[in-house]
C-alpha cells in the first residue's frame, strides 16, 4: 500500500538509460535554474531600503539608482565570468570544481560549504519572500505564515522527487509569468509617474520606520549595497548543473546566462526605478512591489495577479536550490567529502536524498526565524559570495596556467569580478556581522571540518579493504579455517530443527544454544533433545539476570567454545514470519537484538534463517526454498 502510494504521489520508476530525456531545453532549464536571481526583485529593492530609509530619510531614494547601477554591474561581470566557468568545466559543480583544481582542496571545500548553506537559504528565504507576498495581499494570513511557508516547502519536495523534467514543467511557467507582470507594472508606472518625477510617498498598513535624517556616509551607502546584493545570489546555479541541459549542454547553459542577466537588469533594474517614483516605505507587512502595484494599479484585479505571479514565483525560486544542491552535492559526495547516499540517484533519476535534506533544513530555518525574510537576509550573502570570489581567483590563476587563445581577455574578467567579489564579500562580512552573518562565517569551517572527517573516515575504510593485486592469489590459495556454527534456540520445535539442519549441512561444527533464567527451566528441553537423532551438542547456560544476549557473546569469547583464534563464526538466528506486520509486535523479536550485539564482533558472522507460518501472498516463492522436509543425507 505504502509503495503503491508513492508510484502515486512520485510517479513510476525511471531507468538509467532515460537519464537524457530527463534533461531540459533552455526554455525550460532557465525558470529552473535563474528563477533565484530573477525573483530577487522582490525584496533586494526592499533590503537596500530597509539599510538607507531610517537613516537619511527622503535622500534615500536619490541614491537607490548608484545602488543598483553598481549591483547590475557586478552581475553582468559575474555572467561573463560563469559563462567562461562552463566553457571551462562543462561537467558541472561550478565553483567548487574551480577551486578544488586550480587552488587547493581546502578552498574547494570552503565553496561547497559556502554554496550549501546559500542553498539552503535561498528556499528558506524565497518560501518566505513568497509567504510574505501573500500576506500582503491577504494580511488575515500574517499569522500563519511560518505554517504557509512550511506547506510550501513540502509541495515543492514532492514536486522535485517527481523528476527533472517533470519538476521543470511544474515551476516554469510562474517565472515567465513574473517576468511579464513585472515588465507591466514597470511600463504601466513609468508611464503613470510622468517620466520620473516623484509620485509621493506610499505608507503601508502599519508604518515601522520613520524617516532619518543622518548625514549619509560611504559606512551607510556601502550597507545598503551589501543589502541589495541578494540581486545577484543564484547566479552559481546554471554552472552547477550543466549536465542537466539538453545537449550541446554547454551552448544551451551559456545561453541560459544570457538571458538571465537580460531578465534581471529588466526587473531589478525596473523595480529600483519605480522606487525613485513613487517612494515605498520598508515593511515587513507590505513588499515594495506590493506597495508600488497599489499606487499604479490600485487595489484591483492586476495587483492581485502581480502579487500571486510574485508569490509563486519566490516560492518557485527555491527551485534553483532544489536543482544545483543536489547536484553539488553529488560531486562532493563522489570526491568523497560527503556521505555517499548523495550521490545515488533516485528511482526518478534525480539525487532524491540531496532534495529530501535541503527541504528539511530550510523547514528548520523557517520555523527558527518565524519566516520572516528581513531577519535571513543577513545570513544570506555571505556564503555566496564566498564562493564567487574563490570561483574568480581560481579562474584567474587556469587562465595563468594554461594561457588559451584569447586568455588575457578571460583573465582580465575574472581578474576585475575576483577584486569585486573579494571586496564585496568583505563588505558583507562586516556590515551584516553582528545582525547575523556570524552564523555564517561560523558554520562553514565547521561544515569543511565535517567534510574532511568524512573523507578521512572513508580513506580508512578504503586502505583497510584494499588488497595489494600481489596478494590475491596468496589469499585465495592459502587461506583456511574452520568455520563453526552456533544455533541460538528457546525450545525444540520445526523451525529449530530446520535450522539444525541447514547448519550441519555445510559443517559438522554445530552446536546448539539456550539460556536458561531460572534454575531447572531447561530440564524440559535437555529431555527433548535425548529424543532427537543428533550428534549436534546442546549447551545450555544460566542467566542469574534473565539476560539472553550477553551470556551468548560470553561464550563466543570463551574458551569452551570449539574456535580457535582466525576460525569463522556462524550464529544462525532461526526467526519467524507471520502473516502481517503488525503481528510481529507480538513476540519478543530476540533474533534482533542478537544480531545487534554482534555486528561489531571480529570472525563473527549473523544469519538469519526465515520460516514462514503461512502461505503468505507474495511469498510463495520464497517459501518453497525451506521445505519442511528436505531430501534425506547422511548427516544425522
Amino acid at each position: 500500500m505504502i509503495g503503491q502510494l508513492g508510484r502515486r504521489i512520485l510517479g513510476n520508476r525511471l531507468a538509467t538509460s532515460q537519464l537524457s530525456e530527463e534533461r531540459f531545453s533552455v526554455f525550460w532549464g532557465l525558470p529552473i535554474l535563474a528563477s533565484d536571481a530573477i525573483s530577487s526583485v522582490a525584496y533586494a529593492v526592499d533590503e537596500i531600503l530597509w539599510a538607507l530609509v531610517p537613516a537619511i530619510g527622503l535622500m534615500s531614494y536619490s541614491w537607490i539608482p548608484e545602488i543598483a547601477g553598481v549591483i547590475v554591474f557586478l552581475l553582468l561581470v559575474l555572467t561573463v565570468s560563469y559563462r567562461q566557468i562552463v566553457d571551462a568545466y562543462p561537467g558541472g559543480g561550478g565553483a567548487y570544481i574551480v577551486a578544488k583544481e586550480n587552488l587547493k582542496t581546502t578552498y574547494g571545500l570552503i565553496v561547497g560549504a559556502s554554496l550549501s548553506v546559500d542553498y539552503v537559504l535561498t528556499v528558506a528565504v524565497s518560501i518566505s519572500a513568497g509567504t510574505a507576498a501573500i500576506t500582503s495581499a491577504i494580511p488575515s494570513l500574517f499569522d500563519h505564515r511560518v505554517a504557509i511557508a512550511i506547506s510550501i516547502i513540502l509541495l515543492m519536495i514532492v514536486g522535485n522527487l517527481r523528476g527533472i523534467r517533470e519538476s521543470s514543467r511544474w515551476f516554469s511557467f510562474p517565472t515567465y509569468a513574473f517576468m511579464i507582470t513585472i515588465a507591466t507594472l514597470i511600463i504601466a508606472g513609468i508611464i503613470k509617474g510622468g517620466g520620473g518625477e516623484p509620485a509621493g510617498i506610499i505608507s503601508p498598513p502599519v508604518p515601522e520606520v520613520t524617516f532619518g535624517t543622518q548625514a549619509v556616509t560611504i559606512f551607510l551607502l556601502l550597507k545598503a549595497f551589501s543589502s541589495g546584493c541578494a540581486a545577484v545570489t543564484g547566479v552559481e546555479a546554471i554552472a552547477d548543473a550543466v549536465p542537466n541541459f539538453k545537449e550541446p549542454a554547454r551552448k544551451n547553459a551559456k545561453m541560459a546566462y544570457a538571458i538571465l542577466a537580460g531578465a534581471v537588469l529588466l526587473t531589478f533594474g525596473g523595480v529600483a526605478y519605480l522606487s525613485t517614483i513613487y517612494h515605498p516605505m520598508p515593511s515587513s507587512q507590505q513588499t515594495v512591489i506590493s506597495q508600488i502595484a497599489i499606487a499604479v494599479f490600485g487595489k484591483g484585479i492586476i495587483f492581485y495577479v502581480i502579487q500571486a505571479t510574485t508569490a509563486v514565483l519566490l516560492a518557485m525560486a527555491a527551485n534553483t536550490a532544489f536543482a544545483g544542491f543536489p547536484t553539488l552535492l553529488s560531486i562532493i559526495a563522489r570526491d568523497g567529502y560527503a556521505p555517499r547516499q548523495f550521490a545515488i540517484r533516485g528511482h526518478r533519476l534525480n539525487y532524491s536524498n540531496g532534495i529530501v535534506a535541503l527541504g528539511l533544513m530550510a523547514v528548520l530555518l523557517v520555523t527558527i526565524f518565524g519566516g520572516d525574510t528581513h531577519l535571513l537576509i543577513p545570513l544570506y550573502a555571505v556564503g555566496v559570495f564566498t564562493s564567487f570570489t574563490l570561483a574568480q581567483f581560481g579562474m584567474l590563476i587556469r587562465w595563468f596556467r594554461l594561457r588559451p587563445a584569447g586568455w588575457r581577455y578571460k583573465a582580465l574578467i575574472n581578474g576585475i569580478g575576483a577584486v569585486i567579489t573579494l571586496v564585496t564579500v568583505i563588505i558583507i562580512g562586516v556590515e551584516k556581522f553582528t545582525s547575523g552573518a556570524w552564523i555564517v562565517l561560523l558554520l562553514i569551517p565547521l561544515i569543511v571540518a565535517l567534510m574532511m572527517k568524512v573523507k578521512g573516515h572513508y580513506n580508512s575504510v578504503a586502505k583497510q579493504l584494499d588488497v595489494p593485486n600481489d596478494s590475491l592469489v596468496t589469499l585465495s590459495m592459502k587461506a583456511r579455517y574452520d568455520h563453526h556454527f552456533i544455533v541460538p534456540i528457546a525450545s525444540l520445535n520445526g523451525l529449530v530443527v530446520l535450522a539444525l539442519r541447514y547448519a550441519r549441512s555445510l559443517t559438522p561444527n554445530v552446536v546448539a544454544f539456550h539460556v536458561e533464567p531460572f534454575d531447572g527451566e531447561a530440564d524440559k528441553l535437555k529431555k527433548k533433545w535425548e529424543l532427537l537423532d543428533t550428534d549436534i551438542p546442546l549447551v545450555v547456560k544460566q542467566s542469574p539476570y534473565r539476560e539472553v544476549v550477553n551470556p551468548l557473546v560470553e561464550y563466543i569469547d570463551s574458551e569452551e567454545h570449539a574456535s580457535r583464534p582466525g576460525d569463522m563464526i556462524t550464529v544462525l538466528l532461526p526467526q519467524f514470519i507471520v502473516s502481517k506486520g503488525w503481528e510481529m509486535a507480538l513476540h519478543n523479536n530476540t533474533s534482533l537484538f542478537i544480531a545487534n550485539a554482534l555486528f561489531d564482533k571480529r570472525h563473527v558472522v549473523v544469519s538469519v534463517l526465515p520460516f514462514y507460518l503461512e502461505d503468505l501472498p507474495g511469498r510463495n516463492n520464497r517459501k518453497k526454498n525451506y521445505p519442511a522436509q528436505p531430501e534425506q543425507n547422511n548427516d544425522k
